[in-house]
């Protein structure tokens, strides 16, 4: 088959785009917003009213018709309903069932009310009516329920909307950041066979110091995300929150009286949080092209299976046990979290596949204390933080490289099935190689 041939099946995938509402469209849409998280909490409230012992869970058929009659004939007060177009209410309730869905699976948690200053969003289930259309170069046009035709940024081709570009649009999601609004289409598209990378495989060592080393010796290390007259200005501004924290919450008084923000208060925190979106948009951006990179160049890449969560869990303890170093614990998970090594493997995952590749999850236990060539494992490996000497056979390297080095042992080891060490077994090591999925669920 040649490389990239159409195999028949389909593929979905998303793209995002910026809108650029009008001042009344903008209000308009942050009344669906506001509406669509108001009917969660709704839902929300209703559905686990059996845990209190109020009543017995509605059946979901008793839900939707009181969402339409609702609707139809609302009660006084009630007419913000109206707000949210019809369809946006269904896959509203199809999403909350989805979520219980995926807690009842194990793979989330219990869905909870939604606050005020949530990520706001809204669903536009029925592609027919987006009339996508593309004006120039830059620019193109949605048309969006109750809010008439909106203009947003053109960055790719669209199906429907471009030449030679097959699929269509099934759907897409209005979702709100620091930014503004945002379209997100779902794109449903021809699926296509791909040859198999024929680079050079490939561990990866995670770290704080260094946020990506390689079993080759390159270090790849995240720049700066925000230039030293910006991290100033983020000093400063925090400093002038806690300030109006502060007097918001009454001073040193034992009463802590509880006033509204003020509106400098509001101001001063979303200021606070522009810099920190453009300090995640930056991260994002540099872990996209990184990985990108890395997965075209490597047929195989292996990476620890870590468990970042607990990782990061705090050092607090308790009022009975208190922790110890809890101060340094917490710049330690702040400096974990900041390297975003969850989301550098979420998009290995994703796009390994897509040219050729294959991501392989590592048992993490003793990577940084083996030695990569003889496999001797004792903490007295360890000279200092960046060096690595092994008593066993005297080898000299560097710390993470040689951790990356043990990682693509287990790599290769594991994708061929054998025993991979460290105590471990050939079944435990197929268990921890993701599956390949075929290209129609993808």
């Amino acid at each position: 088959m040649r490389p990239h041939e159409s195999t028949g099946r389909k593929r979905r995938r998303g793209h995002k785009a910026r809108l650029y509402p009008s001042t009344s469209q903008e209000a308009a849409l942050n009344d669906q917003a506001h509406a669509a998280r108001a009917v969660w909490n709704l839902l929300h409230e209703w559905y686990t009213c059996r845990d209190g012992g109020i009543a017995k869970r509605p059946p979901i058929a008793e839900v939707d018709r009181q969402l339409r009659d609702a609707r139809t004939n609302p009660l006084p007060n009630w007419e913000w309903l109206n707000d949210l177009p019809a369809q946006a209410m269904q896959q509203l309730l199809k999403h909350y069932l989805r979520a219980w869905d995926r807690y009842f699976r194990g793979v989330a948690g219990t869905p909870r009310f939604k606050r005020r200053k949530c990520n706001m969003s809204v669903d536009v289930p029925q592609a027919g009516k987006l009339k996508v259309k593309r004006l120039n170069r830059r620019w193109g046009r949605v048309q969006i329920p109750f809010l008439g035709q909106v203009r947003f940024r053109w960055t790719r081709p669209l199906p429907g909307a471009s030449r030679d570009c097959p699929g269509r649009i099934t759907g897409a999601r209005l979702v709100h950041s620091s930014l503004g609004w945002h379209v997100c289409f779902r794109i449903e598209e021809p699926a296509v066979e791909v040859t198999p990378n024929p680079g050079p495989p490939v561990g990866i060592d995670r770290g704080v110091v260094h946020t990506l080393t390689l079993s080759d010796g390159r270090a790849l290390d995240m720049p700066s995300l925000l230039s030293s007259g910006e991290r100033r200005r983020m000093i400063g501004l925090e400093r002038k929150a806690a300030r109006q924290q502060l007097v918001r919450s009454g001073g040193s008084s034992p009463e802590r009286l509880k006033r509204p923000m003020s509106s400098r208060h509001r101001r001063t925190t979303a200021q606070i949080a522009a810099l920190r979106a453009r300090e995640a948009r930056r991260r994002e951006d540099w872990l996209h092209k990184t990985t990108t990179e890395l997965a075209k160049s490597h047929g195989l890449i292996a990476v620890e299976d870590l468990q970042i969560v607990n990782m990061t869990r705090s050092a607090h303890g308790t009022i009975q046990q208190p922790g110890k170093n809890v101060r340094a614990k917490a710049g330690l998970n702040r400096s974990i979290l900041g390297m975003a090594w969850g989301n550098a493997e979420r998009m290995l995952t994703y796009k390994c596949p897509l040219f050729g590749g294959m991501l392989v999850k590592v048992d993490p236990r003793s990577s940084s204390i083996e030695c990569a060539r003889c496999g001797h494992a004792a903490k007295e490996n360890r000279v200092s933080q960046p060096a690595f000497r092994c008593v066993a056979c005297g080898r000299l390297a560097n710390a993470d490289t040689n951790a990356a080095q043990v990682v693509l042992k287990r790599g290769l080891t594991a994708r061929s099935g054998a025993t991979p060490g460290c105590g471990g077994t050939a079944r435990e090591a197929r268990a921890i190689v993701p599956h390949r999925e075929p290209l129609s669920s993808r």
